[in-house]
């Protein structure tokens, strides 16, 4: 009888130790599986500017390393380009055979040239008084009836060729003074002008192999080594603007709720001892089909898709970096 009891004794204590383990392990289970905070992770970024060159060279000299600090317009790399140096010479000496054309057009013809032709207009004009006092003595005797008809018409055709001399002299005797027509006075200053173009240009190449800043910012990083050749457009180094930062979050549309444009927040950013900062939504896109989605539609709900979500801080956060993570706990 007495086993009997303890039997009965051993197997109700069996059954409520089975009966305290279930009740531990559902309450364990109750704590360890209830849906936590959504934790939504971000990142932050900068705004970033490529430094490159519009004329191919070799890498001649960095003034820069990566992680230092520039202002507008400091020296960042000088490039070594022969070839437009070459170019430079050849625009030049265009510059200055064009700039000799254009004096030799204005000046027109050499001293002993206009005095020469001057010369040969006064002896043309000796020629017309000669050949108009033999033309009018001629003239008289026809009249009287002495001189022949046929010798009037030589000497009228004498006088009038000696006219046309004199007319022609005179005329290089102008030419000779005056100097170039207008049209070409007007065409040798503009192949001054298209040569100081050209100079222009080159010039403009020659300030290219000097990359300059245009902003201040970070070098965040430089792509060729000294002494390699780069091509047109090929980006030299990479400058992040600090000042320009924001967080981009990659949101699932169920998780959207309170992150409308112009809503502001609060993150934490782990690696600042999880401080606190405030966030203004400025940007939101969906990502499209590509993106990271969660399907839903085996319980008869829908796909929910992801959003790229932008947020401004507030103020400016000291010691933020580009690539630390922001966190949101919804």
């Amino acid at each position: 009888m007495a086993s009997q009891k303890s039997q009965n004794s051993n197997m109700l204590l069996a059954f409520i130790t089975l009966l305290g383990v279930i009740a531990i392990v559902a309450l364990v289970g109750f704590f360890m599986l209830r849906k936590g905070p959504e934790i939504i992770q971000g990142q932050a970024e900068v705004t970033e500017y490529r430094v490159s060159s519009k004329v191919p060279g070799r890498i001649l000299e960095f003034r820069v390393k990566e992680g230092d600090k520039v202002k507008a317009g400091d020296t960042l790399a000088i490039l070594e380009a022969p070839e437009v140096a070459a170019k430079m010479i050849q625009a030049q000496a265009a510059e200055s055979a064009a700039q000799a054309q254009n004096q030799k057009a204005i000046k027109g013809a050499r001293s002993e040239q206009i005095q020469t032709a001057y010369e040969m207009w006064q002896k043309a004009k000796a020629g017309v008084d000669i050949a108009e006092k033999s033309y009018k003595r001629v003239k008289n005797l026809f009249e009287q009836g002495v001189m022949s008809a046929q010798k009037m018409d030589e000497l009228t055709a004498q006088r009038d060729a000696a006219i046309a001399t004199e007319k022609a002299a005179h005329a290089q005797y102008s030419m000779a003074k005056n100097g170039a027509e207008r049209e070409d006075k007007l065409a040798a200053s503009a192949l001054v002008d298209r040569a100081k173009g050209a100079v222009a240009e080159v010039e403009s190449y020659v300030k290219e192999t000097v990359l300059i800043a245009p902003m201040g910012g970070e070098i965040s990083e430089i792509f060729p080594k000294m002494g390699e050749l780069v091509g047109t457009g090929a980006p030299i180094m990479n400058v992040a603007n600090l000042d320009d930062m924001w967080v981009t979050f990659n949101v699932r549309e169920d998780l959207l709720n309170g992150l409308n444009i112009g809503t502001e927040f609060t993150a934490i950013i782990p690696s600042m001892n999880n401080k606190e900062v405030k966030l203004k939504v400025n940007f939101m896109k969906d990502l499209g089909t590509y993106a990271a989605w969660k399907a839903t539609k085996t319980t008869g709900q829908f796909d929910l898709k992801t959003f790229e979500v932008r947020a401004l801080p507030t103020e400016k956060i000291q010691n933020l970096r580009p690539g630390m993570s922001v966190i949101i706990k919804k």
